[in-house]
């Protein structure tokens, strides 16, 4: 499996991540997983024998538990610290506490301590904040941040979910204070949801983000395993819990348009809308989850399947986005100004 650097970092990540949010079987996240120790032990193996040293958690998984069993399924395996990149996140409400949500300093200082500690670690790789909070003034949270760094106990900071204008804020105020930057952008980004296009992969290209795209099969809907107007297979994610968010008749319209390109590969549609972004040159890892070890194994093999231009231009065709002000007014005045080999913003 290729790797790749992380943003501008002299960090190396799997061009594979293996997601956890299937680990635990708590509360709200049952209905998305609930495996136990035995089976992330198992997909941890499967994951790092196929190449795969790149790991990502979040402090609100399953209420933590999703932590904790990665943490000790790494130590059942015996698992070389190094040859690990963990990245976990903080936002989410964590307890029933006023303060136990959210982006203030107070939060993330003890936020980063508890999600170590589930981990059984000293310092994760990547700490990303896991969305916006609008209760928090962007400043404390860059500094909180940096004093995590600082204290080591995490090496690089990153964020999700976040507008282009918010994150471009958040670096300005990084670079004005000399304090650690985002080097990371994890976002939703399908082939038949590509609207980070217009805004944030272009701020991530001029800024030097690697873009790590979370739910990339949208739920499972780009597996091809989903019909127009059915309602998917029993026990499935997508049928228990519709999310994220997506455009269903141009879902469909994608799966089709990828069917061809899996026939000749002789792979599945999912690696396909896998291979896809993978190809995509701001890419830096793409987030996989798995609920059974079959889906994992068919996402690793995504890594072995290499899209020829014309199919990639096909697929570009089909999911191109609707034309949307400033970007066409953009294109328009700036057609005369770009030389042979430049390349397009």
């Amino acid at each position: 499996m290729r790797t790749h650097r992380l943003g501008k970092t002299g960090l190396y990540v799997s061009e594979l991540c293996l997601g956890t949010m299937t680990y635990g079987g708590k509360g709200f996240w049952e209905v998305i997983g609930k495996l136990g120790i035995d089976a992330v032990a198992g997909q941890l193996r499967t994951a790092l024998d196929a190449g795969v040293n790149f790991l990502d958690t979040a402090d609100v998984y399953h209420e933590g538990e999703s932590e904790r069993l990665v943490g000790e399924a790494l130590r059942r395996l015996g698992v070389r610290r190094s040859d690990l990149v963990i990245a976990t996140k903080v936002r989410g409400r964590v307890g029933k506490g006023v303060n136990d949500a959210g982006l203030s300093r107070g939060h993330i200082l003890d936020a980063i301590d508890q999600s170590l500690g589930r981990l059984g670690l000293d310092h994760v790789d990547l700490y990303q904040i896991h969305g916006v909070d609008p209760a928090t003034p962007l400043e404390e949270t860059v500094h909180a941040l940096a004093d995590v760094v600082k204290a080591g106990k995490a090496r690089y900071v990153g964020f999700c979910n976040l507008p282009a204008w918010m994150a471009m804020k958040a670096l300005a105020i990084a670079d004005r204070a000399g304090l650690p930057r985002f080097v990371s952008a994890q976002v939703y980004y399908t082939i038949a949801s590509r609207d980070i296009e217009r805004e944030l992969v272009p701020l991530c290209k001029d800024e030097g983000l690697g873009i790590l795209p979370w739910s990339p099969l949208a739920g499972g809907l780009l597996s091809g395993k989903y019909a127009a107007g059915e309602r998917g297979p029993d026990g499935a994610r997508r049928t228990a819990f519709d999310f994220p968010p997506v455009d269903k008749p141009r879902a469909f319209a994608c799966v089709d348009a990828m069917r061809p390109s899996a026939a000749a590969h002789g792979v599945s549609v999912a690696q396909i809308a896998l291979a896809y972004l993978l190809q995509k040159p701001q890419v830096a890892s793409v987030i996989i989850g798995a609920r059974t070890d079959e889906q994992l194994v068919d996402n690793l093999a995504a890594a072995k399947v290499r899209l020829a231009a014309d199919e990639v231009a096909a697929l570009d065709a089909v999911s191109a986005l609707p034309p949307e002000y400033p970007a066409w007014m953009v294109e328009r005045q700036s057609s005369d100004r770009y030389l042979e080999g430049m390349d397009r913003a």
